[in-house]
């Protein structure tokens, strides 16, 4: 809902969340907050707790954020129309994006540094973190790029070249640059269809989803890359133009840091590398996952998709997460204005809503029968119980078909819920 504001209410109106946005630095900041924890914890001889803060980054995912929303609750407000566009120019929110980098990469060096080092003395441990604090530490910091993949997501999207080139900075410490040409000319245009590898199903569960998504995401963004240079009349192949390939020189961005860290700190950080950086482009794929969960846009008598809209995203208002992910979870004001800054986003009426803000639905996502008994129901209600308005696992309307033959496609919710469940 947008009001209406008198000339002088336009003047005096303040982002009341303007402060509050550096809550997304939390993530980048949190590993060297915990350092002083952990040096207590040991001078009081609680070894044990000692091990705890390197695990923060589940902590603050699965626990903190999801007490938090659960606390304060949606948000509930939009900025009017007449302050729009002073809000979309105000220079400090993309600040508040671009400090997130260099946190980021300080924290990622700095647990490098913490998974090898031989002598923590300083920190009050004998000799090396144990492998207990070794894998919260890799975890924390892969939670962090998984959050720092959001951050280039809102960079990624913008006009701007220097923007654009950071969003591809901030991908490189979780392998997954290629999520720039991906995201931006794959998801965006295929959202809620099954064509799209980033658009989860029906009934298909986050354990089969994610295979999908990550490779057909991958080769999609190859594809996608090697069009756009044969248009110009290049080879995606050529040695010439690696340079101009967005997929190939956002990799190299990964094989440089990462090989000069290795180089640094010895084969020993490879088990560090790997699962933080696969943990980090999980949490990616499953906010991909529970975003567009069984949504479809219908096809037209032309045989194209009719256009997305706010009925085509899961959304949540809860303000907490929301600070912490720079508004993604209006996700539907989004995909209709994918250049608006994060600031300017709204919770758009007709876009369906989760129970809970993404950091509690994530967790969810781990355990299908759980996911499937709070979100099919939603889904189902959604569409009236129309199951053909679906996006529905193949696996799913087999099942359908096989038990009921075409009329439950057309079924009421209640029906419908009662055929696929089992």
């Amino acid at each position: 809902m947008t009001t209406q504001l008198s000339e002088i209410e336009i003047v005096q109106w303040r982002d009341k969340k303007r402060y509050l946005w550096l809550m997304g630095l939390i993530a980048p900041t949190a590993l060297f907050v915990m350092l002083p924890l952990v040096w207590a914890f040991n001078q009081w001889g609680w070894h044990v707790a000692a091990q705890v803060p390197f695990w923060i980054g589940p902590i603050l995912l699965y626990v903190l954020l999801p007490a938090l929303d659960l606390r304060f609750g949606p948000d509930g407000q939009n900025p009017p129309d007449e302050v729009m566009e002073r809000l979309e120019n105000d220079r400090y929110y993309r600040y508040c994006t671009y400090i997130y980098i260099p946190f980021q990469y300080a924290s990622v060096i700095l647990g490098a540094y913490l998974f090898t080092a031989s002598d923590l003395s300083w920190l009050g441990f004998d000799g090396s973190l144990s492998w207990a604090a070794k894998i919260g530490l890799a975890l924390s910091v892969g939670m962090l790029g998984g959050v720092g993949i959001n951050t280039a997501h809102e960079m990624g999207h913008k006009k701007d070249e220097l923007e654009r080139w950071l969003a591809k900075i901030t991908l490189a410490q979780t392998w997954y640059g290629h999520f720039y040409i991906e995201h931006n000319r794959g998801h965006h245009v295929r959202v809620a269809t099954p064509e799209d590898p980033a658009s989860a199903r029906f009934g298909e569960t986050f354990w089969e989803f994610l295979p999908r998504s990550v490779w057909g995401s991958a080769k999609s963004s190859w594809e996608l890359e090697a069009q756009r240079l044969r248009r110009s009349g290049r080879s995606p192949w050529d040695p010439r133009t690696y340079w101009s390939n967005d997929v190939l020189n956002a990799w190299a961005m990964s094989v440089v840091f990462y090989g000069a860290l290795i180089a640094v700190f010895g084969l020993a950080l490879i088990p560090y590398i790997l699962i933080s950086a696969v943990f980090g482009f999980t949490l990616l794929e499953t906010v991909n996952y529970l975003e567009h969960y069984g949504l479809l846009r219908q096809k037209l008598e032309s045989g194209r998709y009719e256009r997305c809209a706010p009925a085509h995203s899961w959304n949540s208002d809860h303000i907490v997460t929301n600070l912490f992910l720079y508004h993604l979870q209006r996700h539907s004001d989004h995909h209709a204005n994918p250049t608006r800054r994060y600031q300017t986003l709204r919770s758009m009426e007709g876009a369906p809503n989760l129970p809970s803000g993404y950091a509690s639905m994530i967790g969810l996502t781990y355990f299908p029968p759980l996911w499937r008994k709070v979100m099919d129901h939603r889904v189902l209600d959604h569409y009236d119980g129309d199951l053909s308005r679906v996006n529905i696992h193949p696996r799913m309307r087999e099942r359908v078909l096989a038990k009921y033959g075409d009329e439950p496609l057309a079924r009421r919710a209640e029906d419908g819920a009662a055929g696929v469940s089992q």
